[in-house]
């Protein structure tokens, strides 16, 4: 007598060391057959709500817990009944008992191996010895006209090994890392895991989605539509028909897929936020010298340099003194990568929307040279012809958001770096000098740090370095040229 093989899908980490999730409601039912990876149920972590996929493709034959009950990590959520299976003898002497055993151990030596038969649909190689088999393929499109599907005895139609997943075990355990891949665009198979069991943690999702964006924006798709000579136009976005949708009483009157760039932009940003544990100081200084000195820097038939390349001088001669702002972490955050030098990002307001260039060490520069570089750098990008590659490799990240009519602002940290000055409007202020309240140009700059690599002290002393600067600049001249 034999009995159908069923497997039990015990509950993952979720994340960040969660020990326990509370089940918000079942999606299935006892008797439904369900996919690999579709969504089972929904539970409520310390930090959201999830669907929880499954990893094991079946009959579902029995369902754990109720709506509102806790389940623990490890504890079973539901069993699968797989038909193709190899039957079980029923007289066999292992009892429920030693089932759930069984079945427990080898979800933990997945673990330990990194096996992506733990939450994961994409299916993982067979190892041998593991007496395990791989997940069913979803049923799907037959391979070509007149391929005779499903006929005994026929293994020259068997799926062509370039059509499996990676060779090599993927493990994505936690449905939040999971769901993000999915909204990223981002094929987990192709990932390289950092986790030190060997899954793929967020931090390696967000990373793939930069490459990725940045990667696809390529010349041609950021010009374009754009002319040869002359403006810039921003091509027109590809609308999504959104006829009679509404949401929260309003109508919806179209959705705009995003572009790769800002794609790109999305994915940089809340790999920052996600990453980054920032701070931030801000001071208001008195430019008023330094705005009257740079009329007087123009030389005979030129043009004066920028605030921005004096700012940037500036700013690269704090960071020499406080060279940890310019450094970077290892991907695992347990080393500070120093350098030689200064790779300086320059954040650029375009049409098609925020793009960082980068100046190859910037601190071997004179204000002239900076200046040049950082207006063939604006003109080159809001032309819509800045290629990747110079958008990438930056160490350190200024932003004159002053040139947007704004004073300040909480920005994000232009990953993988871990500062960003920030400077706002020059604008006359009533300001006190010797006891008298006179009207001064006053700016207010901004640092934003990460925390791990330095302290509040740390950051302050270069912020109040670079103020010294902007506040005495003929003191410092003579390193200007």
């Amino acid at each position: 007598m034999t009995a159908t093989t069923t497997r039990v899908f015990r509950l993952p980490d979720l994340g960040e060391g969660l020990t326990e999730a509370g089940l918000v409601q079942w999606l299935v039912q006892v008797g439904d057959v369900i996919a690999t990876d579709q969504a089972i149920a929904e539970v409520e972590t310390a930090k959201s709500v999830v669907e929880l996929p499954s990893p094991f493709a079946g009959v579902v034959v029995a369902l754990h817990g109720e709506p509102g009950a806790t389940i623990d990590v490890g504890a079973p959520v539901l069993e699968v009944a797989d038909p193709d299976a190899p039957p079980m003898d029923a007289a066999a002497p292992a009892g429920p008992t030693a089932e759930v055993a069984v079945e427990k151990e080898a979800y933990r030596a997945e673990e330990r191996a990194g096996s992506g038969n733990v939450l994961i649909g994409y299916g993982t190689t067979e190892r041998a010895g593991s007496g395990r088999r791989r997940a069913r393929r979803k049923p799907g499109p037959a391979r070509g006209e007149g391929t005779p599907a499903g006929r005994p005895n026929m293994p020259e139609i068997a799926p062509a090994p370039v059509e499996r997943p990676a060779s090599r075990p993927v493990a994505v355990r936690s449905p939040i890392v999971r769901r993000l891949a999915r909204d990223l665009g981002v094929d987990v198979r192709r990932i390289d895991p950092t986790g030190s069991d060997g899954a793929v943690t967020r931090g390696d999702v967000l990373r793939a989605a930069v490459d990725q964006a940045v990667d696809g924006v390529s010349l041609h798709t950021l010009v374009a539509g754009t002319p040869a000579v002359g403006p810039a136009r921003t091509p027109a976005p590809s609308p999504v028909s959104a006829a009679g949708e509404t949401v929260d009483g309003l109508g919806v009157t179209a959705r705009e897929r995003m572009s790769p760039l800002r794609k790109a932009v999305s994915a940089k940003l809340t790999r920052s936020r996600s990453e980054i544990p920032e701070a931030t100081v801000w001071v208001d200084v008195d430019v008023t010298e330094l705005w009257n000195l740079r009329a007087q820097m123009a030389p005979e038939g030129g043009r004066a340099p920028s605030l921005t390349a004096l700012v940037a001088r500036f700013v690269l001669i704090a960071l020499a003194e406080r060279p940890l702002l310019a450094s970077r972490l290892s991907d695992d955050a347990s080393e500070i990568v120093s350098f030689d030098g200064i790779n300086l990002g320059v954040a650029a307001d375009t049409d098609r929307g925020l793009m960082v260039p980068v100046i190859p060490r910037a601190h071997e520069l004179s204000v002239d040279e900076l200046d040049a570089a950082l207006r063939e750098l604006a003109a080159t990008a809001r032309a819509g012809s800045m290629p990747p590659e110079r958008l990438r490799g930056s160490t350190f990240t200024l932003n004159n958001y002053g040139g947007l009519g704004v004073d300040g602002s909480a920005a994000i940290i232009n990953h993988p770096d871990v500062a960003i000055l920030g400077i706002g409007r020059m604008i006359e202020r009533p300001w006190v000098v010797d006891g008298a309240v006179v009207a001064r140009r006053i700016a207010q700059l901004s640092l934003v740090f990460d925390h791990r690599v330095c302290d509040g002290g740390y950051a302050a002393g270069f912020l109040r370095r670079v103020m010294e600067l902007l506040e005495h600049p003929v003191r410092a001249f003579g390193r200007l040229r």
